[in-house]
């Protein structure tokens, strides 16, 4: 068996090592704020949306529909959005943004901008918006590929 070359130059492994770069930047600019990255993605999703279920909500954050109820949980519990039972269903309940979570998404939003500009640190303008570029043009196929796996 012949292995691949130096794993550290393939691509999954590099994504990999970027999605910890971007967190741990999120957790030293946004920690202060106890916020997660998927909790601020979730806010600015309800901030964008009004009445979502937990079924939408994940699937406009891009997160696993089996976990968002915990992501759910703390941010209830933090008096960051509500939980209101759908009139009819009483099994799904409609998300809204609290004040406290307008006002959390508020105070956060420089320190949010700043993770952006150090994760792109290394880039100059022309590659950061080539990287952007590649990098929502990469995730449009994964996510169309899913899709088509799920409903083919």
């Amino acid at each position: 068996m012949m292995l691949q070359p130096d794993f550290q130059t393939m691509p999954g492994h590099l994504l990999r090592r970027a999605q910890q770069l971007s967190n741990a930047l999120f957790a030293e600019e946004c920690g202060a704020f106890d916020l997660t990255a998927v909790q601020y993605a979730a806010l600015h999703a309800l901030a964008d949306h009004d009445d979502l279920d937990a079924t939408r909500l994940a699937s406009l954050i891009a997160f696993d529909r089996s976990t968002i109820g915990d992501v759910l949980e703390r941010l209830a519990a933090k008096g960051w959005i509500t939980r209101q039972a759908l009139p009819g269903d009483r099994r799904v309940k409609l998300l809204k943004l609290a004040p406290a979570g307008r006002k959390i998404l508020h105070e956060v939003k420089d320190h949010v901008a700043i993770v952006q500009q150090r994760i792109v640190a290394p880039l100059n303008a022309s590659e950061r918006a080539q990287f952007i570029a590649l990098l929502g043009k990469i995730v449009g196929q994964g996510t169309h590929a899913a899709a088509m796996r799920e409903t083919g």
